[in-house]
């Protein structure tokens, strides 16, 4: 347990009347742009800095793409690397809340390693404990080994021991990592996303001409890591049967990820090379969405509340993706298309061509404002959060 002087027990924690902030200390996989990791770098550019003090541990010693934004932010991005051998995650996790805290509270969004992380920040002393379900990984994982059964059993069960807190982005979530228990004082918390970047004008032409797209290509858009979450093979597919039916076309591909090389291979073997464009990690995501994509394809195998599904509605984008994404995301609804995966390539290959020459209902500028009064827009979540956190602490 890490020393706690007499000075700092006598401080009041509510941040309104304590002469420090209160210290949070966030675990997440790591802090490049993804989903969970654009969320939380949201909330701590918004957040107020005087009152809550956010720090990162990560499971990399990487440096990470908003490594020294946070660090500018006066936050600390610290490593914790040892995930696949939990004893000496411990004895780091141990030395790290030593080190850095004392931390009033902890905020885990590492799903199922959650539990882990709980039981050692109870052995730390951090009196607020929050495991903050992100996905709805059960259909995924029922076809999984027993191992990975009694793993998911195991963490659940400390999850319900040791955290005194229980957020989820979606009820299908909270489902997922609490079970019906959730629902005793668990708190939905829905992603917020910045709706600065869609309010930009840009050239778009110049865009294109970057990316190498004629003006008159029909481009089916995709964001996301290249992980099995996110179902490349099975977009690939789609593209290659799109591609036999209408070859004006181009997929763009935002993202990278562990599998980008057999992702590579597999648009060899499609012969996609003159119709995919993989453009890494980019930070224009917002752009490309509202002037480049026509239609964007997302056929994850699971997923909680989908943050790029937002960005899509609020870019005014046509969204054609599986239905394992919950239906709390849809602000605009004539902008959403769910499928199921057990339907064929073709049916899904048709359904995005139908949306080529359809008139949307709803204008690009709309489809913002709608965003904007949502609860999904930043500063609400914001709001959200901080009021969440000054009650636990009080």
């Amino acid at each position: 347990m890490p020393d706690i002087s007499s000075t700092d027990l006598a401080l009041p924690l509510h941040p309104t009347f304590s002469s420090r902030p209160v210290r949070i200390l966030h675990v997440v996989g790591g802090m490049n742009r993804a989903g969970v990791e654009m969320w939380l770098m949201n909330i701590l550019r918004r957040i107020d800095r005087t009152q809550f003090q956010m720090d990162f541990l990560v499971h990399s010693d990487q440096h990470y793409a908003f490594t020294d934004e946070i660090k500018s932010l006066g936050s600390q991005i610290i490593p914790c690397p040892e995930l696949s051998r939990p004893w000496l995650y411990a004895g780091d996790f141990k030395r790290i809340t030593q080190q850095y805290g004392p931390y009033d509270i902890i905020h885990s969004h590492s799903h199922y390693f959650g539990g882990f992380v709980m039981w050692l920040a109870k052995q730390a002393g951090i009196p607020i404990r929050i495991v903050h379900g992100h996905l709805d990984s059960s259909s995924y994982e029922s076809n999984l080994s027993f191992s990975r059964h009694l793993y998911r059993s195991l963490m659940k069960w400390l999850i319900s021991r040791h955290a005194n807190h229980q957020i989820a982005c979606s009820e299908q979530s909270a489902l997922d990592l609490f079970g019906l228990s959730w629902h005793q004082g668990g708190m939905i918390l829905p992603y917020g996303i910045d709706l600065t970047p869609f309010e930009q004008t840009i050239d778009a032409s110049q865009l294109r001409a970057e990316l190498n797209i004629p003006d008159d290509v029909f481009v089916i858009g995709h964001v996301g890591r290249f992980d099995i979450q996110k179902n490349h093979t099975f977009l690939l597919d789609i593209v290659a049967e799109i591609v036999k039916k209408d070859p004006n076309i181009r997929l763009l591909a935002v993202g990278d990820g562990a599998l980008r090389s057999d992702i590579e291979q597999k648009i060899d073997r499609l012969n996609l090379r003159d119709y995919v464009i993989l453009t890494g990690v980019r930070s224009d995501t917002g752009q490309l969405m509202q002037n480049i994509m026509d239609v964007f394809l997302f056929p994850s195998l699971y997923e909680g509340l989908s943050l790029v599904t937002l960005d899509a509605q609020a870019a005014g984008l046509p969204c054609v993706f599986s239905d394992v994404v919950s239906e709390k995301a849809d602000v605009i609804n004539s902008l959403m298309y769910r499928m199921s995966l057990t339907q064929s390539v073709s049916a899904w290959a048709e359904a995005v061509l139908s949306l080529r020459y359809k008139k949307l209902e709803v204008s690009k500028l709309d489809s913002l404002n709608a965003m904007k009064r949502s609860r999904f827009n930043i500063d609400n979540n914001v709001q959200e959060l901080s009021d969440l956190y000054t009650s636990l602490i009080t």
